[in-house]
């Protein structure tokens, strides 16, 4: 039997009634593989939408990244807007971030109309540990006022700083008020119970396994409005469009797909809890907080006062060391007066990345479509790209074709070397951390 990861997501979310496997054959206008916050979000913008919804998920609604991850809904794209203009253009460019500003409002704007108890907090901050990183962050409030009218982003400067989080790490940062955090697991059930009360029907444990073209209408059993077969092991759904939403944990369903993102291990801690004055002096505005480090030390407040901190990562896909103890160590280098607490959950989990670290949308076949790549930047991202896959479905392709202008290469080396070739390329990033 399928269960979430032991984490505090997890031992604070209440407990589902289990959804069924598909068993047999089910008839859609859509099939949406994959129960996390993409593909949650399109199943519920396509059956507002009027279409027939079914969503296969092949673990439980939110057993992935959408129900395990640090949960700081920021803008932007995990690559930069610079790395994106040269990819698309400025042009295009503006139109994924304004985007990108919209998804923190469809976030918020599910969370009110479908009423989803999440923990979601206002206030986001980025932190820089030396001189080049803060000059960074200062180009980066300057082209947000500048070039995209965007002024919820503000420079911190140090003595601030030392208001804000009880940490002499750090020595300037950014706060924007627009972005925040929230409980990952609680908001993707929210959004799977808000889909099935606007009439999809979900199976969880029901991993897709392939998906063909359904044999010439005249056969007695097929109908000619559902051209596309989907394929678990106990049943089939037929349909007459695919929403991919599985991002690292699609498997073997679409190879090409796979070829163009790698699955990188992300660790997190919570505390015990701290008690509210405590956790509160740590960060006063309880705004989530990001290093701008390669590898990115990331931290907030849960709703029961511990603190949740990430900060490991893994490019071979195995965790050599002790993700508690290991985690706990770098956050002691933030914190060091929580050198008398205890760690009481432990966990990790993959983030699914692309070479260029831009999102990667686009179609398999005109009717078969896909979002992918969010390089750890999905928590207000993968909302929007489902209302996307919803659009393009319904025939306006217009704003899902911005992402799909995007170019993606596939991971050098082959299935057998690329991921030894991205270890020995994070090398550099990671001594680039120490300059």
């Amino acid at each position: 039997m399928s269960t979430h990861v032991d984490s505090w997501y997890a031992s604070s979310t209440a407990a589902t009634p289990p959804r069924p496997l598909l068993e047999g054959e089910v008839d859609a206008d859509v099939c949406v593989i994959g129960g996390g916050i993409a593909g949650c979000s399109a199943a519920l913008h396509l059956a507002e939408r009027g279409y027939r919804v079914v969503l296969l998920e092949a673990e439980l609604i939110g057993w992935g990244a959408s129900g395990r991850s640090g949960a700081q809904a920021i803008t932007g794209v995990a690559c930069g807007q610079s790395k994106l203009e040269s990819l698309i253009g400025d042009g295009d460019a503006r139109r994924i971030w304004d985007m990108t500003v919209e998804a923190l409002r469809l976030q918020r704007d599910l969370i009110d109309r479908h009423r989803i108890d999440c923990d979601h907090v206002t206030g986001q901050m980025h932190v820089a540990l030396k001189s080049r990183q803060e000059r960074e962050l200062r180009e980066d409030v300057e082209t947000a006022h500048e070039r995209y009218a965007y002024h919820s982003l503000r420079m911190v400067e140090r003595d601030e700083l030392r208001s804000l989080i009880a940490s002499d790490r750090y020595i300037a940062g950014t706060y924007d008020s627009a972005c925040g955090h929230l409980h990952p697991l609680k908001y993707t059930s929210g959004l799977a119970a808000a889909a099935e009360r606007a009439g999809v029907t979900i199976f969880e444990r029901s991993r897709a396994l392939g998906y063909q073209r359904a044999p010439s209408p005249s056969s007695a059993t097929l109908s000619s409005s559902s051209p596309l077969v989907v394929r678990t092991d106990r049943g089939i759904v037929r349909c007459r469009s695919i929403a991919l939403c599985g991002n690292a944990w699609l498997g073997p369903f679409a190879p090409a797909l796979a070829r163009k993102i790698i699955g990188v291990g992300t660790y997190i801690v919570a505390t015990e809890p701290l008690g509210e004055a405590r956790a509160a002096a740590l960060i006063t505005n309880n705004a989530a907080v990001t290093d701008i480090n390669w590898v990115i030390d990331y931290f907030r407040r849960s709703s029961d006062h511990r603190l949740l901190f990430g900060g490991r990562v893994s490019y071979s896909g195995v965790d050599p060391l002790s993700t508690r103890r290991a985690t706990r160590a770098r956050m002691l280098k933030v914190f060091p007066q929580l050198a008398d607490t205890s760690i009481e959950f432990a966990w990790g989990g993959l983030v699914d990345i692309t070479l260029n670290r831009a999102p990667h949308f686009g179609r398999l076949e005109p009717d078969v479509y896909f979002v992918q790549g969010f390089s750890g930047h999905g928590i207000a991202l993968t909302g929007i790209a489902g209302q996307l896959l919803a659009e393009a479905i319904s025939g306006t392709h217009d704003r899902f074709d911005v992402f799909a202008r995007i170019k993606h290469r596939d991971f050098p080396g082959g299935k057998a070397l690329r991921r030894p070739a991205l270890v020995l390329a994070m090398l550099w990033y990671r001594l680039r951390d120490l300059l």
